[in-house]
């Protein structure tokens, strides 16, 4: 039994059913959506046009999972209660009514996460929307072609709240993003580099409002009309909530499967909860920062997917195991492109860590080579060892993916002295001859042995 088909849910019942043929292993899987496998990730550029069709988000439609692996895949339907004593798990019908019983032998709990929604006066009108499954991404999308808004207020600066605002000024509102922090991605960037992202907010006309906390939503005839803030009132016509997103973890509390320190469900790296026969992957469950040791909750569709595959193994027969994450991310808010990898500043204090950081600027190609724009890197390493503790890139386009080569070598554990050695493609359509990765890393270097001297 899989609760949740999207990311980790399926990727579990394909390797599953991979090494088990349905005479042996019966797989149901039930999700209260409309979808199955598909892009969360999308929904911004779906909203904003730059994708036309939904489908084309879609990596399997339940179709396929029916038919190919005869996975008996059910569609708006929710599982409402898990009883661990029976083996069993409670299945509400959503469009044909009524309930019942579903025995298993095995379960898979790909849940997911849920949107944040303050318990805000107002904050159920229409035209309130948050964002995190394929049919939230429908639903503003059919509100912005049957009410035609103009107006339209983004709560929160994080990644889900900035795309979100592009996508919208992409369709032509008038945006204004309402943001409790100092600036954007606060609790991804460091403050120099989340500063460089509200530089790219305002060249795009939306209109950022830091350090402002919203405390209700004005209505009319059940409908947003305004966002009410510490600092005044907005008028608006849609709102989205972009205020990140928390472990969907209330099915499975309630049945007593343990959740970690997280606040996500407890996993062992075969992705194993602390109840026999009781499988969970993807935004749900917590994981083990590589860098830090400690148990945290990365909601992203790259871990799920892996989760789910690590299940799905292990739950087919196999041996498979889930390493961990050093939270990697990548996104583009316009034309500044923004990645991370990692511990920030703050988080490697938090860890303990006695640490130094480096911010370089440079460009993105070769300074002759039309094209050429500016990136920032910002390196944070352990002052004595040298080891890096993460990485953070903000630029125009060919920014950002450099972070991927970061990201490798902090799994690796490499030193900052080990990676300015490390042999980069180069030509001037791509780099400068000395990468910004490699001129990053090298001041580090150069930072870690001067600490160093004025400690002897």
């Amino acid at each position: 039994m899989v609760i949740g088909a999207d990311a980790a849910g399926m990727s579990a019942a394909s390797q599953a059913r991979k090494r088990r043929g349905p005479e042996s292993l019966q797989i149901v899987a039930i999700d209260r959506g409309h979808h199955t496998s598909y892009s969360a990730c999308g929904i911004p550029y779906f909203v904003g046009g730059v994708v036309s069709d939904v489908d084309a988000l879609i990596a399997r439609a339940p179709e396929v999972f029916r038919n190919e692996l005869a996975i008996d895949v059910r569609l708006r339907h929710e599982v409402t209660e898990i009883d661990l004593g029976r083996r069993a798990v409670l299945v509400h019908d959503l469009e044909g009514g009524g309930e019942k019983w579903e025995p298993f032998d095995q379960l898979m709990v790909g849940t997911g996460a849920v949107p944040i929604r303050p318990p805000l006066p107002g904050v159920e009108a229409a035209g309130i929307f948050g964002v995190q499954i394929l049919d939230d991404g429908e639903a503003i999308h059919r509100f912005l072609a049957d009410a035609s808004p103009r107006r339209a207020v983004v709560v929160g600066g994080g990644y889900i709240g900035l795309e979100m605002a592009e996508a919208l000024v992409m369709r032509g509102l008038d945006v204004t993003l309402v943001d409790a922090g100092a600036q954007p991605m606060a609790a991804t960037l460091d403050p120099d580099m989340g500063a460089l992202v509200a530089d790219g907010l305002r060249e795009i006309g939306v209109h950022h409002r830091p350090g402002e906390r919203v405390e209700g939503f004005g209505t009319s005839a059940g409908r947003v009309r305004e966002v009410q803030t510490s600092a005044g009132s907005l008028a608006a016509d849609i709102v989205v909530l972009g205020l990140g997103v928390r472990p969907n973890v209330a099915l499975a509390e309630a049945a007593g499967i343990p959740l970690g320190p997280s606040g996500g469900i407890a996993v062992d790296r075969r992705m194993r909860t602390e109840i026999g026969g009781v499988w969970a992957g993807g935004d749900c469950v917590e994981s083990v920062h590589r860098v830090s040791g400690r148990p945290v909750v990365v909601a992203l569709g790259t871990h799920a997917n892996k989760q789910g595959r690590v299940a799905g193994i292990n739950l087919g027969g196999g041996y498979a195991t889930f390493p961990g994450v050093v939270g990697t991310a990548i996104s583009k808010i316009c034309a500044v492109e923004v990645a991370r990898t990692g511990l920030t500043e703050a988080e490697a204090a938090e860890a303990g860590f006695d640490h130094l950081a480096v911010v370089v600027a440079s460009t993105t190609r070769a300074g002759y080579y039309p094209g050429a724009a500016p990136m920032r890197t910002k390196i944070v390493a352990e002052r004595r060892s040298g080891r890096l503790l993460g990485a953070q890139v903000v630029g125009a386009e060919g920014a950002a993916k450099r972070i991927d080569a970061l990201a490798v070598a902090l799994w690796n554990q490499m030193t900052v002295e080990q990676m300015s050695g490390l042999d980069l493609a180069y030509a001037p359509p791509f780099s400068p001859v000395w990468d910004p990765v490699l001129i990053a890393v090298r001041k580090a270097a150069e930072a870690v042995e001067e600490s160093m001297a004025a400690c002897k």
